[in-house]
């Protein structure tokens, strides 16, 4: 194809956007409706299963060490601990410490009851946290193992409870957005299937004097490419501006979510990069093929 026949077909693609421009803004808007659907439901299943995720960094395996165990156990102890490939972090909670938190919580009466004692009855320590929720169960029977471990307390029922929760919620969330998907696709074909049909005699001329369906089909594609790209820059928009004020709204009451160990929302800003790249890709190439689809029917004459 010659360049200038290759500007004719760009310029006739962009100028019948204004030419159609009732049916162009249909197209957008369809367009912008759906992308944002698509694009908000994605984000709140990302933060959704970060939250959880947060949640499930606070869930500790508390390893009970034998009461009597030397400076070198302890520390071979921790070794051992650490090469166990599900531990993320180990701290040592000594049984000074708990000691003293212990007689902090306590009122004069009970203190008072414990003022004689001759020694400290609380165990050395070692708090975990785990890599992945799920494994806590076989990490925690690894644990129970180890030499100088007099036994383990760890959140079971409550990790398969966050396990539950996540398992669901990843399948809600990923039948809800491939709904959308669906659904979006069927209603922005039609749309353009109608703008296509208005503009069927149009098609049925240029193939009669001779066009190829390649010719006919280039200025269609252009089009939607063009509508496509602005709906995803107008769904870009609103989604900065949705998000942003519901990442404020959190953000100005992180306080009560972290005492439930939940994590901030992530920030537009690192998510920007890639919700662009997905809103002009989705958008350009739904609006591009899409439309040039839709005109296959009216080229067999």
């Amino acid at each position: 194809m010659k360049p200038s026949s290759f500007r004719y077909l760009i310029h006739q693609g962009v100028t019948g956007i204004w030419k159609n421009r009732m049916m162009t803004f249909a197209s957008f808007c369809i367009l912008l409706v759906s992308l944002l659907m698509v694009g908000l439901a994605s984000l709140t299943a990302i933060n959704l299963t970060r939250v959880i995720g947060g949640i499930e960094d606070k869930s500790e395996v508390v390893v009970i060490i034998k009461d009597g165990a030397a400076a070198d156990e302890m520390r071979k102890l921790k070794e051992d601990l650490e090469s166990i490939p599900n531990v993320n972090t180990i701290e040592l909670y000594s049984k000074e410490e708990a000691w003293e938190n212990m007689l902090e919580s306590m009122t004069d009466e009970e203190k008072d009851f414990f003022r004689y004692a001759d020694d400290n009855p609380l165990p050395d320590t070692y708090k975990l946290t785990v890599k992945d929720i799920e494994l806590m169960n076989d990490t925690t029977a690894i644990i129970e193992t180890l030499d100088s471990v007099e036994s383990t307390q760890s959140p079971t029922g409550f990790a398969d409870v966050l396990i539950n929760i996540r398992r669901i919620f990843s399948i809600v969330a990923a039948a809800v957005v491939l709904a959308l998907v669906v659904v979006s696709l069927i209603i922005i074909s039609n749309t353009t299937r109608a703008s296509v049909f208005a503009r069927r005699k149009e098609i049925n001329i240029m193939k009669y004097v001779g066009a190829t369906n390649s010719f006919i089909r280039i200025p269609f594609f252009v089009e939607g490419m063009v509508v496509g790209i602005a709906a995803a820059l107008g769904a870009l928009l609103l989604t900065k501006f949705s998000y942003e004020g519901i990442y404020n709204i959190f953000s100005d009451n992180f306080n009560i979510w972290s005492i439930l160990g939940m994590q901030k929302l992530l920030p537009f800003k690192e998510l920007l990069f890639p919700v662009s790249l997905s809103y002009l890709a989705a958008g350009a190439v739904i609006g591009a093929v899409g439309t040039s689809i839709s005109t296959g029917k009216h080229l067999k004459v």
